[in-house]
């Protein structure tokens, strides 16, 4: 069958249903990213997605949904993708087996449903086979499976097939059906002006009530898509290249008149109107990272960029080795290779247009490419990758879809024998899922990733950073600082190589260069509370209080959502003599924090052992006591003691000796001999009916710090 006949043929779907086939493939992709199950949570995103994610650690909590629709953070607002993490946290905790199975099982759901839908739009069963195989099985799609932060390619494409799919049905039931083109609807419906109220806002003709329930299913299933990944825009523009082809919405002969466009895009408005509305949200959420990443690469720069990366995607979809978690920003093409690659586009482009009548499949797979690219070609730099495999998720499958049917073409002008055909395929999808299986090794943990990434890409600052934060946690230091370095030394404006530095150089007892290293940090991002945080921190452990103070208002002020801010800048101002103030802050740390027990624990001792009157609260203080007593199941000295305090400061001095005594009987007492004696002392105070006091002014730093 030619791909300019009607492709709807239903006795190919009668000898093998799409909806088994699509099953099958989804099984077998469900087997070749098993080895994920192995894998184990990287450094690169996944703490701020999931390890490090106090609201997604939480569950699936009303505080957690309301933070998730809410907030902008890691620069998107997705906040389906949020809520799909904390239900992953919810069931498994973190078992990052779990949460890796979770993306595979998407993957294979989506794998199975493209089927379903290219076989419905196309009635070309195997091809739609191949194209659907291609999906699931090239390399260059590992890294939004095996990757836990990329749920939201996962999610947001499971969305945009569902709306496809949708809008088939919604279509295949309208008026303008199949072959039958809107030039062809008789003239008193063509010309009947748009009716709002009775098309509830489509500009359609005579669409019934069943018709317009499938075209508000797909509106909500591309709103739900667009809150698990604002790359989702350009799905009305794709929906319109369905129109085009193989839905064949236009004339027989594959012109259109300016009505007919207008007829079709009308109808998608209210499509349009979600893209422009999540584009909004995406910029608001990216407003200070996109501000910063153009100042360094001017508009000049990024066209050309976009266009070296558009036909870097092509070179590693047809030779997809040396594939990295991330490609750093280079910082310059030569004037050879990016006219190289313009000229490569235009010719592709030309390519396609020319060949539209005959061969509608090349260009809406070219369009399908180069339009679904777009929001992440570069044009607005945010990050520093210059492209990235997991881009590709969805754009690919253009690509898939012009060499898929085109291959469909040439095989049947030749008369090439089914078995010859099938094999050629065989050997490919061969390739695709053993080239898959040996990529799939190097997402086994954070070291072998980014050592990977090194080896196959050069000046790569990020990996460096993401390296040394994998080999410092291994206790390798000096490995660690030199990967630092070399990365400030090839991207010194990147502020994360600064801090983790500075980090290092403050754990070394460097206290000097660590200052130095956080002053810069802050020079390159003077909004970064995280940075403020830590300089705050080691302030306060060089003596200079009040500059420390300074510097956690400042986090507290840029991130006032973060308890850890509040929590740190209370214990500051108690060592400053500010007792009410720091109380305040403590309780908006557990106001912010509820389930942390840290905090619950040191505001209760504050409460009932603060030397100033007016700050203590005997009654909050042994609820906060009790409360952190029956999580930790009564068996934590620390705990024990401070309730003990607590008891002691509410007159009940009978529980606090036998809840001290209980606290030294399970404290270990050779390796905390200090803490023994100081429970005995305040053990002989409550024998004697006095409570125990503090002065939190002389406490030292590092009994203050968590």
């Amino acid at each position: 069958m030619s791909s300019s006949a009607h492709p709807w043929p239903d006795t190919a779907a009668r000898l093998l249903r799409p909806r088994l086939l699509g099953l099958a493939l989804g099984l077998f992709t469900l087997l070749v990213y098993l080895p994920t199950r192995q894998h184990g949570f990287i450094v690169y995103d996944d703490p701020d997605y999931v390890t490090d994610n106090r609201f997604v650690q939480a569950g699936l909590t009303w505080a957690g949904v309301k933070w998730a629709f809410t907030t902008f953070s890691v620069s998107n607002w997705h906040p389906l993708t949020w809520v799909s993490h904390m239900l992953d946290c919810e069931c498994f905790d973190l078992d990052p087996a779990a949460h890796h199975l979770v993306n595979v099982v998407l993957h294979a759901t989506n794998t199975a449903l493209l089927m379903v839908l290219l076989a419905r739009l196309t009635g070309a069963l195997w091809t739609s086979a191949f194209v659907t195989a291609l999906f699931a099985w090239h390399p260059l799609h590992i890294e939004s499976v095996a990757w836990v932060s990329e749920r939201k390619d996962l999610l947001s494409t499971l969305f945009w097939i569902l709306t496809v799919l949708a809008y088939f049905a919604y279509v295949r039931r309208s008026t303008v059906l199949g072959p039958q083109s809107l030039s062809s609807v008789p003239a008193r419906q063509a010309t009947r002006p748009r009716a709002w109220q009775a098309n509830w806002g489509l500009w359609a003709p005579d669409t019934g009530p069943r018709t317009r329930i499938w075209y508000w299913t797909a509106l909500v299933m591309f709103a739900l898509g667009l809150m698990s990944k604002p790359m989702l825009v350009t799905l009305p523009f794709t929906l319109l290249l369905l129109d085009y082809w193989p839905l064949r919405r236009l004339s027989k002969t594959g012109g259109s008149s300016r009505s007919t466009w207008k007829r079709l895009v009308g109808e998608k408005s209210p499509f349009f109107v979600l893209s422009l509305l999540s584009c909004v949200l995406t910029l608001l959420a990216q407003r200070r990272e996109a501000i910063v990443a153009l100042v360094p690469y001017p508009l000049a720069w990024r066209i050309e960029n976009a266009l070296v990366s558009y036909v870097r995607y092509l070179l590693k979809t047809i030779y997809p080795i040396q594939l990295a978690v991330i490609y750093p920003l280079p910082h310059g093409w030569p004037m050879v290779t990016v006219a190289a690659a313009a000229a490569v586009l235009v010719l592709l482009s030309y390519l396609a247009w020319r060949m539209r009548a005959t061969r509608p499949h090349l260009l809406v797979g070219w369009l399908w490419f180069v339009g679904t690219l777009v929001p992440v070609i570069g044009l607005v730099q945010v990050g520093g990758q210059a492209l990235a495999d997991r881009y590709t998720y969805v754009p690919l499958l253009g690509i898939f879809i012009a060499v898929s049917f085109e291959g469909r073409f040439w095989l049947e002008r030749w008369s090439s024998s089914p078995v010859a055909s099938g094999s050629l395929c065989a050997v490919l999808l061969v390739g695709c899922v053993w080239l898959t299986e040996k990529q799939l090794k190097y997402w086994m943990d954070s070291r072998a990733l980014f050592a990977q990434a090194l080896a196959v890409t050069a000046d790569n600052p990020i990996a460096h950073v993401n390296l040394g934060m994998v080999l410092e946690q291994a206790g390798r230091q000096d490995d660690a600082l030199n990967h630092y370095e070399e990365a400030i030394q090839l991207n010194p404006a990147l502020l994360q190589a600064h801090n983790n530095l500075a980090n290092l150089y403050d754990r070394l007892g460097r206290f000097q260069e660590a200052l130095a290293q956080y002053q810069q940090a802050l020079q390159l991002k003077p909004m970064s509370p995280l940075v403020h945080a830590n300089l705050g921190r080691l302030l306060a452990r060089l003596g200079s209080l009040d500059d420390a103070v300074h510097h956690y208002h400042e986090a507290v002020r840029l991130d006032p959502g973060d308890p850890r801010f509040h929590y740190e800048l209370g214990k500051l101002l108690l060592r400053r003599g500010q007792a009410a103030e720091a109380v305040a802050q403590l309780q908006q740390a557990l106001k912010l924090g509820p389930n942390d027990l840290t905090t619950k624990v040191f505001l209760a001792r504050v409460l009932a052992a603060n030397n100033e009157s007016d700050v203590r609260d005997a009654r909050q203080a042994v609820a906060l006591a009790e409360l952190a007593n029956a999580l930790t199941g009564g068996e934590q000295p620390f705990v024990l003691d401070t309730l003990a305090m607590a008891y002691a400061e509410s007159g009940r001095f009978v529980d606090a000796q036998h809840t001290v005594q209980k606290a030294i009987d399970r404290t270990n007492k050779d390796a905390d001999a200090d803490a023994v004696v100081s429970m005995r002392k305040r053990l002989a105070l409550y024998e004697a009916a006095q409570p125990y006091r503090e002065a939190f002014t002389n406490a030292d730093a590092a009994q203050l710090t968590r």
